[in-house]
């Protein structure tokens, strides 16, 4: 399965969310795109186009990851969000999600994205 990752670039990304989905399970069995990861210019919208699925990370609203998330939805790419226990999500991004949950450390935000690839798989 293709996965885009949408996310803010207001918090430490490369740690709190890259590092620990490509130690999971999840990058060995699936396609995970990072828009911040690399030097080489891609073009977003065609990669979330032909992604199966967009992860959302929501803690920190960002005006790019709606524009990315406005796209997924006019593609009619499912889109589910996650945030962390303590922040303010951002409200726009309900309208487009099918499931917005809360999580509270990073083994459990794996262990939930984990949980629902599995289920939309099925």
């Amino acid at each position: 399965m293709k996965i885009f990752v949408a996310h803010s670039r207001n918090f430490d990304f490369q740690n709190e969310l890259y590092e620990p989905l490509r130690q999971s399970e999840l990058n060995k069995t699936h396609t995970l795109f990072f828009p911040h990861e690399g030097s080489a210019e891609t073009k977003t919208k065609d990669i979330i186009k032909n992604s199966d699925i967009v992860i959302a990370e929501t803690s920190y609203p960002a005006t790019g990851m709606g524009i990315e998330l406005g796209w997924a939805d006019a593609f009619d790419i499912p889109i589910y969000a996650f945030y962390k226990e303590g922040s303010v999500p951002s409200r726009s991004a309900q309208f487009v999600t099918r499931k917005s949950t809360q999580y509270k450390d990073l083994q459990e935000l794996v262990a939930l994205i984990e949980k629902v690839i599995t289920n939309h798989g099925a």
